[in-house]
């Protein structure tokens, strides 16, 4: 499958419009926003799991990052409530499910195969930081390193924001809402924008709460080879 690949061009997905797609494992569903690939892709993508269900044991050969916006994920290494995020390094591998059902974004096949670096926040204990030079702005760092920048930004409503994604950009609407390029950004909405374009978002009454990855598609992997 080949979906939202150009990574050249603006993308904006509205995935609460979107239906659920089914996973070969009984009970878990997907929203896609980009994938290169079949069942082993290099993609981005909302999954749901219901209460009880649970992936078959397998090994991230490429890796694979996620952040849980409600529910509990779990595998055997451990419980993953609502604002935790993890990045599995390649090689690592497990069991996931979850007793009471979770919603998440994942994304897999995007780190250097050399990556051993393992991360596991518990971002709804971490209290936000206002942002010195971005007025109306308090920011939760996830994850940083030469290839990319990964936090959760809390945006006042009635806020023009501006943002140079030298590298690129991925914006996820985790509450509230935004305007950007002629779009309405609302929960569940995700937004690419290429290497050099800027990004201009001005926020609705009620503010907005997003998940961003930044500066990585400088970086990005060919995916999984058959």
């Amino acid at each position: 499958m080949i979906l939202n690949a150009d990574l050249s061009v603006r993308v904006a997905v509205h995935a609460a419009t979107r239906e659920w797609t089914p996973s070969p494992m009984a009970g878990v569903e997907r929203r896609m926003l980009d994938r290169v690939g079949g069942e082993v892709a290099r993609a981005t993508s909302i999954v749901r799991y219901a209460p009880g269900s649970k992936f078959s044991p397998h090994r991230h050969d490429g890796g694979e990052e996620f952040f849980v916006i409600d529910g509990v994920f779990e595998d055997e290494h451990g419980d993953y409530p609502a604002g935790t995020y993890c990045r599995n390094p390649p090689g690592t591998s497990h069991t996931p499910g979850s007793a009471v059902g979770c919603t998440m974004l994942v994304k897999l096949w995007q780190f250097e195969l050399h990556d051993r670096t393992q991360v596991k926040i518990d971002a709804a204990r971490a209290v936000p930081v206002a942002c010195a030079h971005r007025p109306g702005v308090e920011t939760i760092a996830l994850f940083d390193d030469a290839r990319e920048h990964v936090r959760l930004e809390r945006w006042s409503p009635g806020q023009r924001i501006h943002i140079d994604a030298d590298g690129g950009i991925e914006v996820l609407v985790l509450s509230g809402g935004f305007e950007e390029g002629g779009d309405a950004f609302v929960e569940m909405s995700w937004l690419r924008l290429p290497v050099g374009r800027k990004l201009t978002a001005v926020t609705g009454s009620a503010g907005c709460r997003v998940w961003i990855k930044e500066g990585h598609l400088r970086h990005v992997s060919d995916g999984p080879t058959a």
